[in-house]
């Protein structure tokens, strides 16, 4: 298995990153057949499998948003106001993803990005590990 960790900045907002440049660049250089495991060791934030840019990167925020308002009803309350939210959200987008690479390519569908979401602007560096397990 070849594995690599990558640092992300993500600022002081809530944020959708892309990762796919970096996944393809990863995994064009494992080559061959096998599987790809993007993976966020943080207890804050995901890792989606959704189209990019088009508008769904804010409206997954603003569905988030609805779903997990930052406000005061969070029993874990440090940090910013709503915090306790951002360590619910990996029950709804897990910290991980899963995607079969093909003669050293990804099989994403063609408006299918890899993306960090990250709703804690307590925490604005992250790491990514990218992990191939040769088939």
């Amino acid at each position: 298995m070849e594995s690599k960790v990558i640092e992300v900045t993500t600022g002081g907002h809530e944020t959708v990153h892309d990762l796919t440049d970096a996944c393809v660049r990863f995994v064009s250089g494992a080559g061959g057949d096998g599987l790809l495991h993007v993976f966020v060791p943080h207890a804050t934030a995901g890792v989606a499998i959704l189209e990019l840019g088009a508008g769904s990167d804010d409206d997954l925020l603003a569905a988030l948003g609805d779903l997990l308002p930052a406000d005061d009803r969070w029993r874990h309350a440090h940090g910013s106001r709503g915090h306790g939210r951002s360590h619910v959200m990996p029950a709804l987008i897990p910290p991980y993803a899963s995607v079969p690479v093909v003669e050293g390519r990804m099989q994403l569908g063609t408006w299918q990005s890899i993306a960090l979401v990250d709703l804690n602007v307590d925490n604005r560096e992250r790491q990514v590990r990218l992990s191939f397990l040769a088939g």
